[in-house]
């Protein structure tokens, strides 16, 4: 038996975080005045796919939500999604892990050959 992307079982905050992703593109595309018709065409996808986007479908790819931002003048902003400054736990937890002291690593003197 064979299942859909879209009916995968996912968390329901993973489900909220795509639905206002995806509002957040159908707001931005609209802030733009671009018409869904022609943001499907730059973006090389079906206008359905489009509508898909828009209400955050899990079953799209993630390469087409970056497609859609990048038509949107956005694409930048996917590379700074888990960036280190984005995440505060994951820093928090490097700051734990610190080391308490740095020794410096003795190298062997080099002797002249002749």
């Amino acid at each position: 038996m064979r299942t859909s992307r879209s009916s995968v079982v996912m968390p329901l905050p993973v489900r909220h975080a795509l639905r206002k992703l995806g509002r957040d593109i159908r707001d931005a595309r609209r802030r733009r005045r671009i018409p869904a018709a022609i943001a499907a065409q730059r973006a090389s996808i079906s206008r359905t796919t489009l509508v898909k986007i828009e209400k955050g479908d899990p079953g799209v790819a993630i390469g087409i939500y970056a497609t859609v931002l990048f038509v949107l003048g956005m694409a930048d902003r996917m590379g700074d999604l888990v960036a280190p400054k984005n995440d505060p736990v994951g820093l928090q937890l490097e700051e734990e892990n610190l080391p308490q002291r740095i020794r410096v690593a003795h190298r062997p003197k080099r002797t002249k050959d002749k």
